[in-house]
């Protein structure tokens, strides 16, 4: 099948490498290339960097521009398959290709529509997670979805989830176009009094506090993610928080907004009980063991939002 790509970060790389070895890609389309890392330097996304090894043609956009619909038309494409782009498709391109337009979207639908699914869901304190094949409209992830694949939450974050579900993306984007080629393909159309939405996560709603029950707070720990991180205040110290566990109530006895460093062990106190930290960035250093760095703190063993 000839089939134009559309995705931009890590997520989307295994959907084109299984599209790339099982069917001709005439074009990939991605977001420009950003500053990214330490360094601050421009970089390509991670979807150009991995097309153009393969030497597939690149066009890189912010937006849907009527160029940019003139250039999917030219390689016209039997079907168009997104990942993860980071913007709307007009009408005007769901319509060009014959077998019409999938998504690869990180949720279970209807459950999790949106820019942000994977962490709506651990910031809901869901047990599962999952993929669905769906079939773009005009209305946001609201197309009906030929196949599904879940996956169970356990202890995972953010990143890590993200990683296997671009890789479980992949597989199921794939048995999509075999069911499609073959004529065997189902769509179901989603249940709308089921719909839950996803909207981007702002830096502010990363906050943890003292007055949140542990699980709410750590919750946000596995939420985080670079562009949104779970941040506190530490002694008069900001910090990012990279890596919580829960901690037993007779374990760690704290009041809310109490620290405590003990044998080997950052506490801190929440509403309900104690969060044990384990991995921290502190401001202006790199990432570190949290009681490694907790044990040269000076100041009121404290902590609150930063």
């Amino acid at each position: 099948m000839r089939v134009v790509f559309m995705g931009t970060p890590d997520f989307a790389v295994p959907s084109l490498d299984v599209l790339a070895d099982g069917h001709e890609l005439p074009l990939v389309v991605t977001r420009p290339d950003a500053v990214r890392g330490r360094g601050r330097t421009l970089a390509p996304s991670p979807v150009k960097a991995a097309a153009l090894r393969r030497g597939i043609p690149v066009v890189e956009a912010r937006r849907v521009t009527p160029d940019l619909v003139q250039a999917v038309r030219d390689a016209r494409p039997d079907l168009v398959a997104v990942a993860a782009f980071g913007a709307i498709l007009p009408d005007e391109l769901l319509a060009l290709p014959p077998r019409g337009c999938v998504n690869v979207h990180a949720s279970l639908l209807p459950r999790w529509r949106g820019a942000a699914p994977i962490q709506r869901a651990l910031m809901a304190g869901d047990e599962r997670v999952g993929v669905s094949i769906m079939r773009l409209v005009h209305d946001l992830d609201a197309g009906a979805y030929c196949r599904q694949a879940p996956l169970p939450v356990g202890d995972l974050g953010a990143a890590e989830l993200t990683r296997r579900l671009g890789e479980l993306g992949a597989r199921e984007l794939a048995g999509a176009l075999d069911d499609l080629a073959a004529g065997t393909i189902d769509w179901v159309e989603q249940d709308e009094a089921l719909v839950t939405f996803a909207p981007k996560v702002e830096k502010a709603e990363m906050l943890l506090l003292p007055a949140y029950p542990a699980r709410r707070n750590l919750s946000l720990v596995r939420a985080s993610l670079d562009a949104a991180p779970a941040r506190c205040r530490i002694a008069g110290q900001g910090v990012r928080v990279l890596a919580a566990r829960p901690c037993a109530a007779a374990d760690a006895p704290l009041a809310a907004g109490d620290v405590v460093v003990s044998k080997g062990r950052l506490l801190v106190g929440c509403a309900d009980g104690a969060l044990e930290l384990l991995r921290v960035k502190p401001d202006g250093r790199c990432e570190m063991d949290a009681a490694a760095w907790a044990r040269g703190l000076r100041n009121d063993l404290s902590w609150d939002a930063c």
